[in-house]
């Protein structure tokens, strides 16, 4: 294997066990690191096949991950559901999620065309995309539910960032102490949001985007619908201003997807999520940065979240 880069160098158990699924005659020629992945190493594989052509496929890698098990198995099981569902999703071709046969637990599939836009241009087309791809996801059922979604966030374990408008966190924070309103479960994504969506997007004409495919499953859940559309609220806020983070909800119900009935419950949700990311907004921003968008300081993300929390508190609260 020619190897360009000696980060994206696959370990030799996790080589043998990926030269195991390949057809006969084929072999892998090259391995390249994709970034973006917050808690995975993932790798592009080309793959030399029998005719003298490529194919790609992806690798992804937990590296001493606590719950690595279960988060593959999850998405394995999604990846398994999803063909012929219409929602455009890797194909799986083989798991190890307990490394029984690689140095780490991992996960290969199918390489899908795209990429991921994270740029502020043309995000008045893509935004009504996001909605629809996530209203089809929430349609899916399953014949076997994933588990029922976990919320890691507390009213005690929020980090209020410097400068921001104690007044409007106090009574955010509050919020989350009430109990969980009633929801009618959904399938889940748990982790939908432009980072994980994969887009076809023309040069000459922006307009023209699609989505191409929908990237880690690892977390897919059984839950409202809700909380799927206010983790996409919150990273599009942070992204692109808190008036994206309004818009998401809006263009999800314009697609076709319901959500909760009474103000207070939706802005349980969203302040729930909104509140989750100012345990990590270090971790969260460090990709975009990668990714080009070296304006999205951790400052400058805190300072979007602050934004984005008081505008959920003046619109919904």
């Amino acid at each position: 294997m020619t190897n360009h880069d000696e980060a994206a160098a696959v370990r030799p158990l996790t080589l043998a066990w990926v030269s195991r699924q390949l057809e006969v005659g084929e072999r892998i020629v090259r391995a390249e690191p994709l970034h973006g992945g917050i808690t995975a190493e993932m790798r592009r594989l080309t793959i030399g096949t029998r005719g003298g052509g490529t194919r790609d496929l992806v690798l992804r890698t937990f590296v001493d991950v606590e719950h690595a098990e279960n988060w593959l198995n999850r998405e394995a099981g999604a990846l398994t559901l999803l063909p012929g569902t219409g929602v455009p999703a890797p194909g799986l071709v083989a798991v190890d999620p307990t490394a029984a046969h690689c140095e780490y637990p991992s996960l290969l599939m199918t390489h899908l065309a795209g990429r991921t836009v994270l740029d502020d241009e043309g995000l008045e087309t893509r935004v009504p995309l996001l909605a629809r791809q996530l209203v089809a996801i929430h349609a899916l059922r399953p014949a076997e539910r994933p588990r029922e979604y976990v919320a890691l966030t507390t009213a005690d374990t929020v980090v209020t960032p410097q400068g921001a408008d104690a007044a409007a966190w106090a009574a955010a924070i509050d919020v989350i102490r009430k109990p969980v309103p009633p929801y009618e479960g959904r399938f889940l994504h748990r982790d939908f949001h432009p980072g994980n969506v994969l887009f076809d997007v023309p040069p000459s004409r922006p307009a023209g985007a699609r989505i191409t495919c929908v990237v880690d499953w690892a977390a897919t859940s059984w839950g409202p619908a809700d909380l799927d559309v206010a983790h996409c609220s919150t990273n599009l806020a942070l992204l692109h201003g808190p008036a994206w983070g309004l818009r998401f909800a809006e263009a999800y119900e314009e697609a076709g997807g319901v959500l909760a009935t009474a103000a207070s419950e939706r802005l349980y949700w969203r302040v729930r999520d909104a509140l989750a990311f100012s345990e990590e907004v270090q971790l969260v921003s460090q990709p975009w940065r990668e990714a080009g968008r070296t304006e999205l300081t951790t400052r400058a993300v805190e300072e979007r979240l602050d934004a984005y929390v008081t505008a959920l508190m003046d619109a919904l609260g």
